[in-house]
């Protein structure tokens, strides 16, 4: 891990946006894992749900590294670099909606 990732200045401490995916929260859709943004804390859900949001996020803002996020599972991934990243830190959940496949 972290060999060929070069973006691991960008990880910070983040506050988690939401307590599930931030966007099936507001259109009431469901996901299967969330992973957390370590640029801003954006909340999102992982590309076996639906909507994909997290990759989504990546896609429009470039903040290259998450967080698997449900529960707190403290791994992260380089979306850039196409890598896993040994994370400085996991990231504390505060809290969690539950939304799981239908």
């Amino acid at each position: 891990m972290n060999g060929t990732c070069a973006h691991l200045a960008t990880v910070k401490v983040v506050t988690p946006s939401a307590k599930g995916c931030e966007e099936c929260l507001k259109t009431g859709d469901w996901w299967v894992h969330l992973r957390l943004c370590r640029t801003c804390g954006h909340v999102g859900c992982c590309d076996d749900s639906p909507n994909r949001h997290a990759t989504r996020h990546f896609h429009a803002t470039q903040h290259p590294i998450i967080e698997g996020y449900d529960p707190p599972e403290g791994w992260g991934w380089c979306y850039v670099d196409e890598t896993a990243v040994k994370l400085p830190n996991k990231t504390k959940q505060v809290g969690r909606v539950k939304r799981w496949v239908k």
